[in-house]
């Protein structure tokens, strides 16, 4: 079992930063492929960002490559998702994925929800115009 708690949520004005932390209860979490979605009240959950078990590879979301950047620090458990030039269609609860499986690589499937098995309750992000 592996437990994922987000946080770094918060208020920010359009066009300013900010770095949102998925801290994880165990250190098996270094062994799996992480990812950020994010979900809007009346929207789908949409994905964001993933991040493989070394930090090595990473995949976006094609409308948010160059303004998130997701990263991890096994060595405190933790992954993280900086956050740029934000805008208010930003605005959303944010969450972390784990997933199951111990060493795979995320390419071909980062954005599909059903391929995580651990998932933290998510931190509201609000940008304001």
């Amino acid at each position: 079992q592996v437990q994922l708690v987000e946080s770094g949520g918060g208020v920010v004005q359009a066009g300013g930063s900010l770095r949102l932390s998925c801290a994880a209860s165990a250190r098996s979490f270094n062994s799996l492929a992480t990812a950020w979605f994010r979900q809007a009240p009346g929207k789908e959950r949409e994905f964001v960002a993933g991040i493989n078990y070394s930090g090595h590879t990473t995949h976006y979301a094609d409308s948010l490559k160059g303004r998130f950047t997701i990263s991890r620090d096994n060595a405190k458990n933790t992954v993280f998702l900086r956050m740029n030039s934000l805008k208010p269609e930003d605005t959303a609860i944010y969450t972390c994925a784990a997933d199951a499986a111990a060493y795979r690589d995320l390419t071909g499937w980062a954005a599909d929800p059903t391929e995580y098995s651990y998932w933290g309750q998510g931190t509201q992000v609000t940008v304001s115009s």
